[in-house]
């Protein structure tokens, strides 16, 4: 007896778990390296089968899961929760945590203590952080200890207020300097990609191209070598703003929106629900549970 194989069948059957060594092989052979955020179960599942390469647990959860106006409130905790559901629901991409604000910023010690966490507890594969020049001694320590690390600059949100808000940055030549140096000195330091959020697209271009590791963009347009967004701007859920660069794949704020009046207006109509959605006794059970009321409850007689 033969057996059929879909197409999808068969991608799934090749397909292996993506490491910092697949991500890194990527960029030698030319490929774009896709990256979503996830931060539950439901969520993690759908970008894995879709085949994503990575699927960062971004701290950007504070703002578009938890409802603050940064990111700056979340917490360790915060992170190793929403790390944790969508490990439970990814198989194959490559998983990465955010570390939170604070989380690394102190001391060296209290950074790869944290970045362990993630791996240990949470079931991470990597971590990212945020900065050039200032981190290197804490990415040297993790990477050290066994801890892949994803670097980030450009527009770091955890440094939101000493930037002057969500602003474009390496727009001027010497900032432009400062970030194509840092982006090599993070290299050097050991992270296996870096995250440009926010560049000049020319300056992003010539980023990667001098780089031996591959960069992820966002907002830096399309010379990177591979692009992220938020899923849920991605997904049109997150309704306070869009930045410039998001491509909005859906308006799901909308239709949920309306699912939600919808649901209201047929329960408040007895539209909803009806003989298809309640579960029935037989009669003959219904009149022995009446017959027998008066034995069971005899003041209700």
């Amino acid at each position: 007896m033969s057996i059929h194989l879909s197409p999808s069948d068969c991608s799934t059957q090749k397909r292996k778990k993506v490491t910092s060594q697949t991500i890194r092989a990527m960029k030698r052979k030319g490929e774009v390296i896709t990256m979503l955020t996830a931060y539950d179960y439901p969520t993690a599942l759908a970008i894995d089968k879709a085949g994503i390469d990575i699927i960062l647990v971004g701290d950007s959860l504070g703002m578009v899961v938890l409802g603050y106006p940064n990111t700056l409130p979340v917490t360790m905790e915060d992170m190793l929760h929403h790390c944790k559901a969508v490990a439970r629901g990814a198989q194959y991409a490559f998983l990465v945590g955010d570390m939170p604000f604070m989380s690394y910023q102190v001391s060296v010690a209290d950074a790869v203590r944290n970045a362990g966490r993630f791996l240990q507890e949470a079931g991470m594969d990597a971590v990212k952080l945020e900065g050039g020049r200032e981190r290197l001694d804490s990415i040297r320590a993790i990477q050290s200890a066994g801890i892949p690390v994803m670097g980030h600059i450009g527009l770091t949100p955890q440094s939101v207020h000493q930037l002057g808000g969500f602003r474009p940055q390496g727009r001027e030549a010497t900032e432009a300097h400062r970030l194509l140096e840092e982006s090599q000195l993070l290299q050097e330091a050991g992270c296996f990609s870096i995250v440009l959020e926010s560049l000049p697209a020319r300056l992003a271009k010539m980023i990667s191209e001098r780089l031996e590791i591959p960069t992820i963009g966002i907002g830096a347009g399309p010379g990177c070598d591979g692009q992220v967004l938020v899923t849920h701007d991605l997904l049109g859920l997150f309704d306070r703003f869009t930045p410039r660069f998001v491509r909005k794949y859906a308006n799901l704020h909308k239709e949920m929106a309306s699912a939600f009046a919808t649901f209201k207006t047929e329960v408040e109509s007895r539209a909803f629900p009806v003989q298809e959605h309640t579960i029935e006794m037989t009669d003959q059970e219904w009149l022995s549970f009446i017959s027998t009321l008066s034995e069971v409850f005899p003041n209700e007689a």
